[in-house]
């Protein structure tokens, strides 16, 4: 039987591969489209783009890969009966807790890569993406430097720019300021520069005058300059803590250095037992998808009529431990003794399984149910 485990096996996995395919292609271009516009609407390049999207795709896959496995063992398992393989195989004397050993095999292969997308390159890619993330946002051309458009790169603040020579000079500019509703100030220029230097980004104008609106008298206040510099730094600079999350952190970092992970991130204790124990519990989730997929289609055995019924309680037995994995998720984060409850939904799972697989072994304390089952189709 060994050599039918392997083929069983592997109509798993081609089955898998193309659920994995579809599902990912679906999840990956809805956030390539609202990255695009974002980023295109920046001024960033294509090649850009094409890197934060790379850096999305191992979220993705961690977030299908759960329901790719289920589809995979309720399709397979089903063209199995419908073609009577497993019939024959039943008929040769294999039992069904035999039968189930590829589907714990397939889940099992699935639950290593998850493990390798959980603890590695999911909080990888997270890390890289907020880091270029900031980047971009410090990129003063993809953020200040855009001709004839107004722009607001924070509260308060618009920004105007009519053109922009080959060399970098800008013409024709013009900045308010209303971040003290008390004082508000407008700065405009014939010509502008953008100057680097230990201080952060300076807006240097050249020929300009800074209009103000006095708050008693409601008199407008005006003074010429021939140069004055505006640090615009604290416009471009965002919450440097966001770049330290405990997503971020490698699964190692969060076993051996939990202290210095919540002193570096903010994280509760709460908040990092989940995090820690919630990439384990993700890949056991694989196995039980793949489980309960598998055992449940075997309720009934073969029926001319086709297996839809099981279908249905598999996909309403899986939505029931995804409820209770949003319940638990709530409670572990709100108290940090409570990590436990993050596995209640694979234990709940494996216990279904269990449930599963002796009704199909005593087919009898079912009797009831498949009687009914064939009267409805012999009344068809």
């Amino acid at each position: 039987m060994a050599r039918f485990d392997r083929y069983v096996l592997s109509q798993f996995m081609v089955m898998f591969g193309f659920f994995a395919l579809v599902l990912v292609s679906i999840f990956w271009v809805n956030k390539a489209i609202q990255m695009f516009d974002r980023l295109v609407g920046d001024g960033q390049p294509a090649w850009v783009f094409l890197e934060f999207t790379a850096l999305t795709l191992p979220g993705v896959i961690g977030v299908v890969l759960p329901i790719a496995t289920f589809g995979a063992a309720v399709q397979v398992t089903n063209r199995l009966i419908t073609e009577r393989e497993l019939t024959v195989v039943q008929a040769a004397g294999q039992s069904p807790a035999r039968l189930i050993r590829p589907a714990l095999v397939f889940g099992g292969v699935i639950a290593l890569i998850m493990s390798l997308l959980s603890h590695f390159l999911i909080s990888a890619s997270l890390e890289k993406l907020r880091h270029r993330e900031e980047e971009v946002r410090q990129n003063v051309t993809a953020q200040f430097l855009e001709e004839g458009t107004f722009l607001h790169p924070a509260p308060g603040i618009t920004f105007y720019i009519g053109k922009i020579t080959p060399k970098g000079e800008l013409r024709e500019v013009f900045l308010s300021d209303r971040r003290n509703p008390q004082k508000p100030v407008i700065y405009t220029s014939t010509r502008a520069y953008l100057i680097q230097d230990t201080a952060g980004t300076k807006l240097v104008m050249v020929n300009g005058m800074a209009q103000s609106l006095s708050p008693r008298g409601h008199r407008l206040l005006t003074s010429k300059f021939a140069d004055f510099s505006y640090n615009i730094s604290n416009l471009l600079t965002r919450d440097l803590s966001s770049l330290n999350k405990i997503e971020f952190a490698s699964t190692l970092d969060l076993i051996t250095r939990p202290d210095s992970i919540r002193k570096k991130t903010g994280a509760t204790l709460a908040e990092l037992r989940f995090n820690l124990h919630d990439r384990f519990a993700k890949a056991l989730l694989c196995v039980v998808a793949a489980l309960v997929g598998f055992a449940t289609l075997l309720l009934g055995g073969y029926s001319r009529f086709g297996v839809w019924w099981q279908i249905l309680i598999a996909f309403s037995l899986l939505v029931g431990i995804k409820l209770v994995e949003g319940g638990v998720t709530g409670l572990a984060l709100s108290d940090a003794g409570a990590w436990p409850m993050i596995y209640l939904p694979s234990a709940l799972g494996f216990l279904i399984t269990l449930v599963l697989m002796y009704l199909v072994v005593h087919p009898r304390t079912f009797s009831a149910l498949l009687a009914r089952r064939r009267l409805a189709e012999g009344g068809s």
